[in-house]
């Protein structure tokens, strides 16, 4: 099953022509899953060619402008796509709040149905066939959460000589030992799954998290990510001013990864608008001092998660 994420948008604050505001969006098959909707969401949408119209769950951290001005266009232009799915919306209070009054202002035309679901507490958030979607708390200036998309563990690899050397048949045998379940032979012998089929698979793993301080326990939520996107705003010169606006520096991210363990590879986003292209290489430096498997995400980039086998 495909799995693969988009970066829609890197920057904070406020868009630049060639950096829009912090969003991902995740594709597993038919499914699509958005972290973050600031304004030009769209656009960045448009670019990669991503039918939004598919978008089962609008996740957001928290409210402030440059993560949720996007929602309006996106709620209105949904309704021009002749959408059937409902359309949820996770986040932290206030969210039910901006969405009704934005829908009552603008007096939108909405020909489907929107659940908006408040969280406060960390926990499932969201679930579907083989995977869940978790938010943890984070530290901003007002509430903020992060998030995990998380497969569900796979069966193993099944052994077929394994299976013919014990005198199991090709056919319902093989697909009820794959599914964890004995068979009994003709002979009477009894043949258990753990004989042919290895141990189980991990699924895979996915992290967001941005707009926050620097938090020891972050780490734990996002444990053997696949790919862990994280804020890092500020380089380490500038870390007493990220800590007045409650963000991260480069480095503070690269430790947060470093001490989750088992983080395959960790992209940096949210950057601040003070640093054009060439500063960037600046905060990878020094996360990549801490951690050395990160690398900076850019618009437009398009990340495909395999499966471990």
């Amino acid at each position: 099953m495909n799995l693969e994420v988009f970066i829609l948008g890197t920057g904070g604050m406020m868009p630049l022509p060639k950096r829009y505001l912090t969003s991902v969006l995740l594709r597993r098959e038919g499914d699509l899953f958005l972290f973050d909707c600031g304004e030009g969401t769209q656009v960045a949408l448009r670019k990669l060619n991503l039918r939004w119209k598919k978008i089962s769950v609008i996740l957001i951290s928290h409210t402030h402008a440059d993560h949720v001005t996007g929602l309006p266009g996106m709620l209105m232009l949904s309704s021009q796509v002749d959408r059937t799915e409902p359309l949820y919306i996770i986040g932290p209070p206030k969210i039910r709040e901006f969405v009704e009054v934005t829908r009552k202002v603008l007096d939108m035309y909405i020909n489907y149905d929107i659940v908006v679901k408040e969280v406060q507490e960390p926990g499932i958030v969201y679930e579907g066939k083989g995977y869940t979607i978790k938010n943890f708390n984070l530290s901003h200036s007002k509430p903020c959460f992060g998030y995990v998309f998380e497969e569900e563990s796979r069966p193993g690899v099944f052994y077929p000589d394994e299976a013919q050397k014990l005198g199991v048949p090709r056919g319902p045998l093989w697909s009820q030992l794959q599914g964890g379940k004995s068979v009994t032979l003709d002979s009477g012998d009894t043949v258990a799954p753990s004989q042919v089929v290895g141990p189980r698979r991990p699924g895979r793993k996915i992290g967001f998290i941005t707009d926050t301080l620097f938090r020891k326990d972050a780490a734990d939520h996002v444990s053997n990510s696949d790919l862990l996107i994280c804020e890092g705003m500020f380089t380490s010169d500038l870390e007493e001013s990220a800590r007045e606006k409650k963000h991260m520096t480069a480095a503070q991210a690269a430790a947060i990864a470093n001490l989750a363990g088992g983080v395959d590879k960790m992209g940096l986003i949210h950057y601040s608008p003070r640093y054009i292209e060439r500063d960037l290489k600046r905060l990878l430096k020094e996360a990549q001092e801490i951690f050395p498997e990160t690398f900076l995400t850019r618009d437009g980039q398009i990340l495909p998660i395999p499966n471990k086998d």
